[in-house]
């Protein structure tokens, strides 16, 4: 079995630090919202407020890496063998079939995965972004006349980009067992290497 290098220094960072701040943002974001006391209310939302302009820091960088370095088109959707990947995902993996997607370093995402991706950079991503921001400057905007939404339907809106969030986290954590080991997926976004027949799980 062949081994590639698959994930470079930069995509493994910007991974994990992703991960560690989108969890402590879902964890401090609920507590804002009343779920359970942790940090303290006070301590909860200025935690969630640096995070959230941490995670955006690290958002902007990773746009201009992945259009100066080429990666972006890594997340262009394809229909390309879609229904094969769809049925190893919902049929297939239970009985032994071989995954029907082969990772490369030019195809590191089979088509779901592509398709998952856009969703949350093109529409989960912004919507939290923006969301947050309102929120974070609604006095501001309304002095200046230029929100005129109401901050409940904000507030509401950056609830559910966080639900959509959470949903996201919990499917890439099951898909990241799903390869030949259960640990398979996490050790190539640890080390950048993969074995060529494995299916990427970034």
């Amino acid at each position: 079995m062949a081994r590639i290098y698959i994930f470079k220094r930069f995509e493994r960072f910007w991974h994990w630090a992703q991960t560690v701040l989108v969890i402590f943002m879902l964890v401090s974001g609920f507590e804002i919202h009343g779920s359970y006391a942790l940090f303290g209310w006070e301590k909860a939302a200025n935690l969630h407020t640096t995070a959230a302009w941490a995670l955006i820091g690290l958002w902007l960088f990773a746009i201009f890496w992945h259009f100066t370095t080429g990666e972006w088109k890594q997340y262009i959707p394809t229909t390309e063998n879609i229904f094969g990947v769809m049925n190893y995902y919902s049929v297939g993996i239970f009985n032994g079939t071989p995954h029907p997607f082969r990772v490369t370093q030019l195809t590191k995402h089979n088509p779901l995965q592509r398709l998952a991706y856009l969703i949350l950079k093109l529409f989960i991503n912004p919507l939290i972004w923006v969301s947050g921001l309102a929120y974070l400057y609604y006095n501001e905007l309304g002095a200046a006349k230029i929100a005129s939404i109401k901050l409940g339907s904000i507030a509401l809106a950056h609830t559910a980009g966080a639900f959509m969030m959470l949903a996201f986290v919990l499917g890439h954590l099951y898909l990241a067992t799903t390869g030949q080991t259960p640990l398979a997926h996490i050790k190539a976004m640890i080390t950048g290497w993969t074995h060529a027949h494995d299916e990427s799980s970034h």
